[in-house]
């Protein structure tokens, strides 16, 4: 009887998970179907973009010079032992421009713009101003969903871009300035390892996950309930759903790439 009410209860979670997921999707192609149909809000996108984007500037500057600084230390101490140095600033943008770049990115951009996503769209659902919109014949998925979905999306590459430029920045600095690694093979040993292949593959994964994070946090703030408790657990479930999707969707977006 214990075993068959564990193997239950282990159904009931799976099922429970499919219904879920399959919830998030329609509840996404809704939202994206919405994007280019009227009425055009665009002072919405516009404020989302800056929020996303803007907003996000500083944190990915930080970030990504020391990521790339970081990177660039240990790769030359450890291309030192095989008098190997060179390679230190190819190595580098390989890891930024296809892995590092727009994982810390979507992480990033995770904890600061999709935690708020789910905050204020979860506060407006227990405060009944979702309902007021309802009531005012205004789609709350096409008002406060579907220009968060998109502008995350759209603004995802560009963060990584930054992150990958301000990496490259960092590890150029610490090797050359640093490690006085002679600057004319650090550059050109990029030139002829990297490829654009690389760098699109990093922005294609960024676009992905631009999707996954927006999806998360605007659909588990619209689905709050429970008042101030509500919406905290639905800003922990965004954030960490987010997170742990982030790099289940890589290894898998890695493997389809490069396999």
């Amino acid at each position: 009887m214990f075993v068959k009410n564990k193997i239950e209860q282990l159904g009931e979670k799976f099922l429970s998970l499919i219904e879920n997921f399959g919830k998030m999707m329609l509840f996404f192609f809704h939202a994206m179907s919405l994007v280019f149909k009227p009425p055009y809000r665009f002072k919405n996108y516009i404020e989302t973009l800056e929020f996303v984007g803007v907003g996000s500037i500083f944190i990915i500057f930080l970030t990504g010079s020391f990521t790339g600084a970081v990177l660039a230390l240990q790769g030359a101490y450890a291309f030192s032992q095989f008098n190997a140095e060179g390679l230190t600033g190819a190595t580098v943008a390989l890891t930024l421009t296809r892995e590092l770049a727009p994982v810390l990115t979507g992480l990033m951009v995770t904890g600061r713009a999709v935690s708020a996503m789910a905050t204020e769209i979860g506060t407006m659902r227990v405060t009944e101003q979702i309902d007021a919109l309802h009531t005012m014949a205004v789609d709350p998925i096409h008002y406060l969903v579907a220009p968060r979905i998109f502008s995350t999306i759209l603004m995802m590459p560009v963060l990584t871009m930054l992150f990958n430029i301000v990496g490259m920045i960092g590890a150029y600095l610490v090797a050359v300035v640093m490690m006085d690694i002679d600057p004319g093979i650090f550059m050109d040993k990029i030139k002829w390892i990297v490829t654009i292949g690389d760098l699109n593959s990093g922005l294609i994964k960024a676009l992905v996950f631009g999707a996954i994070i927006s999806l998360n946090g605007t659909y588990y703030g619209y689905n709050t309930t429970g008042g101030a408790r509500g919406v905290g657990e639905a800003t922990t479930k965004a954030v960490v759903s987010s997170s742990i999707l982030i790099f289940i969707s890589d290894y898998f977006l890695t493997s389809v790439m490069f396999t």
